[in-house]
C-alpha cells in the first residue's frame, strides 16, 4: 500500500467480514479511508491464486460500466507479499438479503418485488457489455462452451467416486436422464458475453435506502461464456411456492415469480430466450453436482456431516426440479 500511495501508518479497525466461505474478506481503515482485502483461504487450492487474479481483472474491466460492482483499488498478483494473490476494493455500502432484511425491505411487498426485478436487470446489463472492447477477449473460451457443459460436470460428479463412503449417483434422482436431455436439446448457437457464473441472491448486495442493487459480488467463477446461464442460475435457485420451497430470504412477501423474472430480463436484453428452460435445467444439473461434492466429502470425513446432509438434500431437490421442468418441456 505504501508503494501504491494508499495512505500511511498502521491499519486500523481490522475486522473479518462474513459471507466468504471459500475466500477471506477483511475490512480495515488506513488514513481515514476504508478498504476491503480479498484473498484465498489460508490452505490454498490449486486454482486459488489464478481465481483471485481473474476476479481482480474482471472488476478492473467493469470500471465505468453500468454494472454495479465493488470498485477495484489495487491488485497484487505476486504471492510473495501475503503468500497468495490478493486485491483491495472499496467497501460496499449495502446488505446481503440472505443475512436478513432491514425493516424497510422486510415490511414492503412492493420493495421486495422491485428487488427481484433489479436482480435480473443486473445480469442483463452484464450480458450486454462488449467483453472484447473491455479487454476480456481472452478471458474465456466461448467456442464450444455449451457443448462442454454436461460432460464437464458429469466428469466432476464421477470424480466423487474416489471419496470413500460416498453413496453414489443412485442418491440423486434422474442424473442420467437430465444429462441426456440437456445434450439432446442444447441450443445450437449463443451470443458470447461476460458470465458471472454463480449469480443468485446470496451474491448481490442491495442499497439500504431502497430496492436497487448496490453491487454484484463474488466474481471468482466469471468467464466469457453464455450469459443466459446466469439467468438459468437465478431460476434454479428461485423458490417455487407450488412445491412448498422456501427461501433463505425472510420474510418473502413480494418477490416476483420466476415468469416475471424472465419477462423483465427479456425487456432489458436482446438475447433470444426461447430455450430459457434448457438453461434452468442446466443450472439445476450443475449446482446439484457442486452441492453433492460437499456431501461426498462429508461421507469421507472431510467435511461436517450435518452440512453434507443438508447440501445433499438441496442437490436432490435441484434434480427433482430439473425433472419437473424436463417433463413440462
Amino acid at each position: 500500500m505504501d508503494a501504491q500511495g494508499l495512505g500511511t501508518g498502521p491499519l486500523q479497525n481490522v475486522q473479518r467480514l462474513p459471507g466468504g466461505t471459500q475466500n477471506i474478506l477483511l475490512r480495515f481503515d488506513r488514513s481515514g479511508i476504508g478498504y476491503v482485502l480479498r484473498r484465498p483461504p489460508m490452505h490454498l487450492r490449486d486454482s486459488s491464486n489464478e481465481a483471485m487474479r481473474r476476479e481482480a481483472r474482471v472488476l478492473a474491466a467493469l470500471a465505468g460500466t453500468d454494472v454495479p460492482h465493488p470498485r477495484l483499488i489495487a491488485a497484487c498478483a505476486d504471492t510473495a507479499v501475503l503468500g497468495a494473490a490478493f486485491y483491495l476494493m472499496e467497501p460496499v455500502d449495502g446488505f446481503n438479503p440472505t443475512g436478513g432484511l432491514p425493516e424497510l425491505h422486510a415490511g414492503s411487498a412492493a420493495i421486495q418485488h422491485r428487488m427481484g426485478l433489479a436482480l435480473v436487470e443486473g445480469i442483463a446489463r452484464l450480458g450486454a457489455l462488449d467483453h472484447v472492447a473491455l479487454g476480456l477477449s481472452d478471458f474465456g473460451r466461448p467456442e464450444g462452451f455449451l457443448e462442454r457443459q454436461v460432460s464437464r460436470w458429469r466428469s466432476h460428479l464421477d470424480g466423487y467416486a474416489k471419496l470413500p463412503g460416498w453413496t453414489g449417483i443412485a442418491g440423486l434422482p434422474g442424473v442420467e436422464r437430465v444429462a441426456d436431455w440437456l445434450d439432446a436439446h442444447r441450443p445450437v448457437t449463443f451470443e458470447p458475453g461476460i458470465q458471472h457464473g454463480d449469480y443468485h441472491l446470496a451474491n448481490v448486495m442491495y442499497r439500504h435506502d431502497g430496492p436497487e442493487l448496490a453491487a454484484i459480488i463474488d466474481w471468482e467463477l466469471a468467464t466469457i461464456g453464455d450469459p443466459l446461464v446466469d439467468l438459468g442460475w437465478v431460476l434454479a435457485t428461485w423458490p417455487d411456492p407450488a412445491f412448498a420451497e422456501t427461501s433463505s430470504v425472510k420474510p418473502w412477501i413480494g418477490f416476483p415469480t420466476a415468469d416475471e423474472l424472465v419477462a423483465r430480463y427479456r425487456k432489458h436484453s436482446t438475447r433470444d430466450l426461447t430455450a430459457i428452460g434448457w438453461y434452468g435445467i442446466l443450472a439445476c444439473y450443475k449446482l446439484g453436482i457442486l452441492l453433492e461434492g460437499t456431501h461426498a466429502r462429508a461421507c469421507a470425513g472431510q467435511a461436517p456431516r450435518d452440512t453434507g446432509d443438508l447440501l445433499h438434500a438441496r442437490a436432490v431437490g435441484l434434480f427433482k426440479r430439473a425433472l419437473r421442468w424436463l417433463d413440462a418441456a
